[in-house]
């Protein structure tokens, strides 16, 4: 199987490991990740909010290079998802202001996450399944905007998304039920407005681990930064300790499928998973 691949800004920096982990999955599935060529920021951190005809094109130019690949285009990035979505409907709906462009929506924008769920990848997963997942508890995290608005995502279930908790009991994980899994976890205010950051990620962290959970797994990189590298000043803030594992689907995805890369990618994190992979026999 072929598929585009747009990894965005973050998967090149801050969020490394979520794209080596998407590349390691993707070859031992035999899915072949073609990233597109010359691919351009999308926007998502400010130009929707200050050009509106800019807050389109950058997108869209990624949109037509894709159509040209003529190949189906997976996104990992929650926020570049979102804004390919806005860009691909405007021009299909022909919404205004108008935009000429030679994009006709013919290649389907998918997440990550959707792709991986889909029913003829699911069972090519199953049937690699290495290392089950026993021991593991877990709360999924949707975020803001793979889900929503609908009309924009064409999600099926914008409030109660279901594909990341499927594909982890699918991996052998325990997922379980919580009211948050598409709350907000302040997302881009992560520099700007710290305290809102502290007191929306740090209520998120104290709901997991009152479901009973003993780590959260997103699919954002946005969400993953936030949960995972505020936990000290989260910690300051509730008058105890906060330390809680806070994965990307790919990366225990990776471990079921038996890769040998998954250490390096928790290296990186800051709220050390190994201790809970160890005490269950993963690492």
């Amino acid at each position: 199987m072929k598929v585009s691949y747009y990894p965005g800004c973050s998967l090149h920096s801050t969020a490394l490991e979520y794209d080596e982990s998407t590349q390691e999955v993707c070859q031992i599935l035999d899915i072949d990740l073609n990233e597109l060529n010359d691919w351009n920021c999308c926007g998502a951190s400010s130009a929707h909010s200050t050009d509106e005809i800019l807050a389109i094109e950058l997108p869209l130019r990624n949109l037509v290079t894709a159509e040209e690949a003529g190949m189906d285009l997976v996104v990992p990035c929650a926020a570049c998802f979102q804004r390919l979505k806005v860009a691909e409907k405007h021009i299909i709906e022909e919404k205004e202001p108008a935009i000429e462009t030679s994009y006709q929506g013919k290649v389907p924008v998918k997440h990550l996450l959707d792709f991986f769920s889909e029913e003829e990848n699911l069972k090519v997963i199953k049937e690699k399944v290495k290392k089950p997942l026993s021991g593991l508890k877990a709360v999924c995290y949707y975020g803001c905007l793979i889900v929503r608005p609908p009309e924009i995502t064409d999600a099926i279930d914008h409030e109660n998304p279901q594909a990341m908790d499927e594909l982890l009991t699918l991996l052998g994980a325990e997922t379980y039920p919580w009211s948050y899994k598409t709350d907000c976890c302040g997302g881009g205010l992560l520099l700007s407005r710290t305290d809102i950051i502290i007191q929306l990620s740090g209520k998120l962290l104290q709901m997991a681990e009152e479901s009973g959970a003993n780590c959260i797994v997103t699919a954002c990189p946005v969400c993953q930064v936030n949960l995972d590298t505020r936990q000290a000043e989260i910690s300051k803030n509730l008058g105890k300790e906060v330390h809680f594992p806070v994965f990307y689907f790919t990366e225990l995805l990776g471990l079921a499928l038996g890769s040998e890369e998954v250490g390096q990618w928790l290296e990186r994190h800051i709220a050390d998973p190994s201790d809970l992979l160890k005490s269950k026999n993963l690492l």
